[in-house]
């Protein structure tokens, strides 16, 4: 059964390709890392949550819209394929405990500065959660192009079109939850980073741009519960 709904707006895929073994200690042992032309795929990914609320109910003021920045990659289990979220950041602190308690996902509180300036989204953010180090994004980003929707087989197609989360609790039992979306519209991007840590925590530091950039403007989801993965 679906249980909540939301909007994702402005968002920027910014993905760098990593050997898989770098990632491997960071994931359940039943889950595999999913890879790509032999590389797994690490995801910086700014963009705006609205409308989002459990299915049935209306949208609260303050609530129901805030920025978001996660650190992501590619998982599956013995039946399906999906994102492991290896950090979640939000402007929002009623959004960041609920999904915490309810889809045991590391989400932490954190500020936002986001604005559109000639074309550029311009986008901040820094962790400001009690007991963790206070990595920070700071960098713009545009699209280009025409919208496009991803090439079965393609390297967009295995970056984007994922319709699973994954995620543990404290007990360290592995969860699954499916998200239903259309196909992403996709446009090629632009991207101008001038400091950034998130990765920092997995050992990793990217000092190259990004090779894969993707925009949407927006696209609407809905979640089911979560139920056991599949191990």
């Amino acid at each position: 059964m679906r249980v909540m709904q939301m909007n994702w707006l402005d968002l920027c895929f910014l993905h760098w390709p990593v050997a898989m073994q770098s990632l491997r200690p960071f994931i359940p042992a039943g889950l595999e890392v999913d890879t790509f032309d032999g590389f797994a795929w690490l995801a910086l990914v700014p963009f705006t949550m609205t409308g989002v609320k459990p299915i049935g109910f209306p949208d609260v003021p303050g609530v129901s819209a805030f920025p978001e920045f996660n650190v992501r990659t590619y998982v599956r289990d013995k039946e399906k394929s999906g994102v492991w979220f290896f950090s979640l950041d939000a402007g929002q602190k009623m959004a960041v405990r609920v999904a915490r308690a309810f889809f045991h996902l590391p989400y932490f509180d954190a500020t936002f500065s986001r604005n559109w300036e000639r074309g550029w989204c311009h986008y901040q953010v820094r962790r400001t959660h009690r007991g963790c180090p206070a990595v920070h994004f700071e960098g713009r980003y545009r699209p280009v192009g025409e919208v496009f929707h991803s090439q079965s087989g393609s390297l967009e197609e295995f970056l984007t079109e994922r319709y699973w989360l994954f995620s543990a609790d404290r007990l360290g039992r592995v969860f699954r939850a499916r998200i239903f979306h259309e196909r992403w519209p996709l446009q090629r991007g632009e991207c101008e980073i001038d400091s950034h840590t998130m990765e920092a925590e997995l050992g990793l530091r990217f000092t190259q741009p990004p090779p894969s950039i993707l925009f949407a403007g927006m696209l609407k989801t809905s979640a089911q519960w979560l139920e056991p993965a599949c191990l």
